[in-house]
């Protein structure tokens, strides 16, 4: 299935760079195997009544991944045989010796297992993360956002239409996840000269009038979500799209991952906000009603793979919008592959496989980048910052053709 992956992290398929792992002490991707999920465990923990046994079950998988091997999924587990299969290679061996993206994505499905998340049970089906989505949701913070809007109404369309862009991608900092940990500091003040800037070409490939279908693959939920249902209202007020479809994710997932559920809940926010606010949310509301946001899920969004391996239905959605728009940072990576590669690698060429134009809006809070220039990377690297990892850098990348070779060797490895 594409790529051939060893244990090691390095690749038998010819001219990529290595798949990251967690296994270097002080990399990005070793802390938060290390350090962010115990803590997001021990959150978990507290956040629930849960009784005995899940309290065993999670305090079992926090001393797994920090002292054992990656164990399969339970016996009774709906999907063992997918990831029985997708995890051999991993199975028996420790943790920070797996691919990044694929120990973060079986953490998650291990820790559902450890509430009872699949079981017949009390706790079926129980979102582990509500609690601290509902708080976020309920804050301040989103009162002072919403009120903002009242500012924006009366810009013209072109000016509006530019800081609800904005809203968006900087609402991708506001990942629980990414602040998960009691011990790492917050987020730093945002470098608003952005690492790349297609945003020009994001609306020139979206014209008023132009009769698009906009696919919008979201990411986390709270004070992203509602920037990206704001942006999305502004795409079909001023005929920048006739319809919009939005994908979330089919189950809890990295801690702040928006479902239908979350969809609805920011709607609510949104509608019983007073001012442009509640407009904007009532109008959402009834364009979901006729049709015109159509709200969909698919398994893969919680798969441990690039989306160089979507499934073939997947593949065929995507290809009839106009544009995907991918938010946020775990899409980013599975976009352009989870590698170490040159930050002047062109976009272009690592999306070429994307079955469409595709834009990227994504605050940086991993070691993976592609498609800076030169004098923009020796910038970054000179500044002392940790640019990469953050949260304080973002871009707008965009591809509106078929892009270069690269990825046909891809296919080809």
């Amino acid at each position: 299935m594409g790529d051939e992956r060893t244990v090691s992290g390095t690749t038998r398929d010819s001219g990529l760079p290595p798949v990251i792992t967690c296994r270097e002490p002080g990399t990005f991707a070793w802390g938060v195997l290390a350090e962010r999920h115990p803590a997001l465990i021990e959150q978990v923990r507290d956040a629930f009544p849960y009784g005995p046994g899940p309290h065993r079950a999670l305090d079992d998988l926090r001393h797994e991944i920090i002292h054992g091997v990656v164990e399969p999924p339970g016996a009774a587990s709906p999907d063992r045989g997918f990831w029985l299969d997708q995890g051999r290679e991993y199975f028996g061996r420790p943790w920070f010796d797996a691919p990044f993206l694929w120990a973060e994505s079986y953490f998650y499905r291990r820790l559902l297992q450890a509430v009872g998340y699949f079981d017949e049970g009390p706790w079926q089906g129980i979102d582990p993360f509500a609690p601290f989505k509902r708080a976020e949701l309920r804050g301040d913070t989103v009162d002072e956002e919403l009120r903002s809007l009242d500012g924006l109404a009366a810009l013209p369309a072109g000016e509006r239409a530019a800081a609800l862009l904005q809203a968006s991608l900087w609402g991708n900092r506001a990942d629980l996840g990414f602040r998960s940990s009691a011990d790492e500091p917050s987020l730093g003040e945002p470098d608003h000269s952005l690492v790349a800037d297609d945003t020009g070409e994001l609306w020139s490939l979206l014209p008023a009038g132009g009769r698009a279908t906009v696919a919008v693959i979201a990411d986390n939920t709270g004070r992203e979500l509602i920037p990206d249902l704001i942006l999305i209202d502004h795409l079909l007020e001023h005929r920048h799209a006739d319809r919009v479809v939005l994908y979330v994710k089919p189950r809890p997932y990295y801690v702040s991952d928006a479902m239908t559920a979350d969809v609805v809940d920011c709607l609510r926010r949104l509608s019983g906000a007073p001012g442009e606010a509640g407009v904007i949310g009532r109008r959402v509301w009834e364009a979901m009603g006729a049709g015109r946001v159509d709200v969909r899920t698919h398994a893969f969004f919680c798969a441990p793979f690039p989306y160089e391996l979507m499934p073939e239905d997947l593949r065929a959605e995507l290809a009839a919008a106009t544009m995907t728009i991918l938010k946020g940072d775990l899409n980013y990576r599975r976009l352009v592959g989870d590698r170490l590669w040159p930050p002047t690698t062109p976009f272009a060429d690592v999306t070429a496989y994307f079955p469409g134009p595709v834009a990227a809006l994504r605050t940086l809070k991993s070691d993976v980048v592609v498609g800076l220039d030169v004098p923009t990377l020796e910038r970054l690297e000179t500044s002392g910052r940790a640019w990469r990892t953050s949260g304080t850098h973002a871009l707008v990348q965009v591809r509106a053709g078929r892009g270069g070779p690269l990825s046909a060797a891809r296919r080809a490895g």
